[in-house]
């Protein structure tokens, strides 16, 4: 049967009229709003137009710029510990990931744990989480799930679902995929409460495989690049470098060549007529283009779900909210991947808009953590955080810009993996709006020794301090400076009380067992290198010659010496 054009059209836009209708009542009636709670892996504030970096003149996230400019933009969330499984613990649990066994990529976080889904469950909300996971033990707290296993596929990934035992395989780029499975459980969801959705893109986690759609995309275009790709300045100490550089080649991978195991001139097309500044550069195009193909299909597939709300009528009345997992280097002090305390790293996007209470347009400069994003999801809800959370709502600066009475003036970070996948080494710090100060006790920890190529390595003690007001790059470490004796002092005790308010300073602050080993591990080079004497720098330079005599004799590293000796070919 042939339906008239005109008749068509007036069905059309009478359902139109009845959703909108449904979505207006629901407000009148003074129903929960939505959550739409949106979290990309790896996606870095460099990368993202409205943080205004470098790469901003790309225009690469459209969508997500929409919702800055629509909501408020936070230009000092930060992460407590920048990997994924520890950071997406935090966000789940409002707690330290050590505090939960997920201070490594190996924690899980049984139902129990799985904080933020129960309290939004009882706060009235049908829960569900699509995409990556990550956190080992299934996410049976949420209604409904549909997580990637593990880390997951970018190509025709694979699921578990709740209810089903057996793997769910799909076709397609997981972006894509994610994202009609998030539109179809929206669509076919019991519409009786507000939801709340947890959709997590595996995008642009390495190792960039993005969707062949966008092979063109910035194939003929120049990326920006930043200065210390090139220029390293006096970033760093003896705990990161050596203490004559002789470890440069060895801790943190790069996208120069500098790290002989893993580095972007290999995977770039290594070319012997090019200079090293040419072939650094090419490295460097290789990478970035991939990584924004990605995430140039993470902002696509967000506008799809952005206008289903709208052709849905449920836009205004839902709160969303834009993130990463952690920051991410883009080639900054010729990094690659994440982990480090420094900013690139450190910091995580987070945008909000919800147009009922968040002023468009807003940006602050408050500090938040992601221990924090779960009292404040739950506190919007109208529920109660768990007790057991360590971080604090911050509903009332969403909706007035101004930070609450008492906020925290610092944040606190640690990285605990020493030497693992990425050769960071172990550290911990303060981030105050002003001021970074690390330590890098360098300690080996308990962990499988199967992923661990030399963890096991410890490496030489040191201390870090920036000023990020001056040197937002971070490209001159002040520890030895004397006109900035006195902040180094106080920076100081505020870590040390910080640390002790994380519960990372005493073993018996956690319940973890490989956690309290790590703790009196560390503790042991905190007592004897915190003073930071004469006498505790000439240990720090035995402990570097040692580690480099450790690498050295590692069996790995024979054809990747060779390898440098003879131009570092793929």
């Amino acid at each position: 049967m042939n339906v008239p054009s005109s008749l068509l059209m007036t069905i059309c836009l009478v359902t139109v009229v009845v959703t909108a209708a449904h979505a207006d009542s629901d407000a009148a009636e003074g129903r929960k709003p939505n959550v739409l709670f949106v979290m990309s892996d790896d996606h870095t504030t460099q990368a993202i137009g409205a943080y205004g970096s470098r790469l901003a003149v790309l225009n690469p996230t459209p969508t997500i710029d929409r919702l800055a400019a629509e909501g408020m933009r936070f230009e000092n969330a930060v992460c407590t510990n920048s990997i994924c499984v520890p950071s997406r613990a935090s966000i789940m649990t409002g707690q330290y990931p050590h505090m939960v066994g997920c201070h490594t990529l190996t924690g899980g976080l049984p139902v129990e744990r799985q904080y933020l889904a129960h309290a939004m469950k009882d706060a009235g909300y049908q829960t569900a989480i699509i995409g990556k996971w990550h956190l080992h033990d299934r996410p049976e707290a949420f209604d409904h799930y549909q997580v990637l296993i593990s880390q997951g596929e970018y190509f025709n990934p694979r699921f578990r679902v709740r209810g089903q035992e057996k793997p769910v395989y799909t076709e397609g780029h997981s972006s894509d995929v994610i994202t009609d499975t998030a539109l179809n459980w929206l669509e076919e969801r019991k519409n009786e409460k507000p939801f709340f959705l947890m959709l997590h893109y595996k995008a642009p986690h390495d190792m960039f495989e993005y969707a062949p759609r966008y092979e063109d995309y910035l194939k003929d275009t120049f990326i920006p690049e930043p200065d210390s790709l090139y220029n390293p300045g006096n970033h760093g100490s003896i705990a990161t470098r050596g203490a004559s550089d002789e470890l440069t080649p060895y801790i943190g991978t790069s996208v120069s060549g500098r790290n002989l195991r893993r580095n972007y001139l290999r995977y770039g097309g290594f070319d012997e007529t090019l200079s090293q500044k040419e072939a650094i550069s090419r490295g460097y195009q290789y990478y970035l283009k991939k990584y924004l193909r990605c995430v140039k299909g993470v902002d696509d597939n967000l506008a799809r779900v952005i206008k289903y709300l709208e052709d849905s009528g449920q836009i205004d009345n839902t709160l969303i909210v834009y993130t990463g997992d952690q920051g991410f280097w883009l080639g900054e002090h010729d990094y690659m991947d994440k982990r480090w305390g420094y900013e690139e790293s450190l910091k995580m996007p987070f945008i909000v808009r919800y147009p009922q209470s968040v002023p468009a347009g807003t940006t602050t400069n408050a500090i938040v953590e992601n221990i924090d994003f779960a009292p404040t999801l739950i506190d919007f809800a109208g529920g109660a955080p768990p007790k057991i959370m360590q971080g604090k709502s911050f509903l009332s600066l969403l909706e007035s810009g101004n930070e609450p009475e008492g906020w925290k003036q610092a944040a606190y970070y640690q990285y605990w993996m020493h030497m693992i996948h990425h050769e960071v080494p172990s550290h911990f710090g303060i981030r105050t709006k002003r001021h970074k100060l690390l330590f890098f006790p360098g300690t080996p920890i308990p962990y499988d020794a199967r992923q661990n190529l030399f963890g096991e390595i410890a490496t030489p003690p040191a201390w870090e301090l920036y000023d990020l007001q001056n040197d937002p790059n971070e490209m001159n470490n002040l520890v030895d400076n004397p006109e900035y004796a006195e902040v180094l002092a106080k920076l100081k005790d505020q870590l040390a009380a910080l640390r002790e308010q994380a519960g990372a300073a005493r073993p018996e602050q956690v319940s973890d067992p490989a956690v309290q080993a790590a703790i009196r591990d560390i503790n042991r080079v905190v007592d004897e290198f915190w003073d930071d004497t004469p006498e505790s720098r000439e240990k720090a330079k035995a402990i570097s010659a040692k580690a480099l005599q450790a690498v050295k004799d590692n069996p790995y590293y024979v054809a990747d010496e060779q390898d440098a000796a003879n131009g570092r070919k793929p």
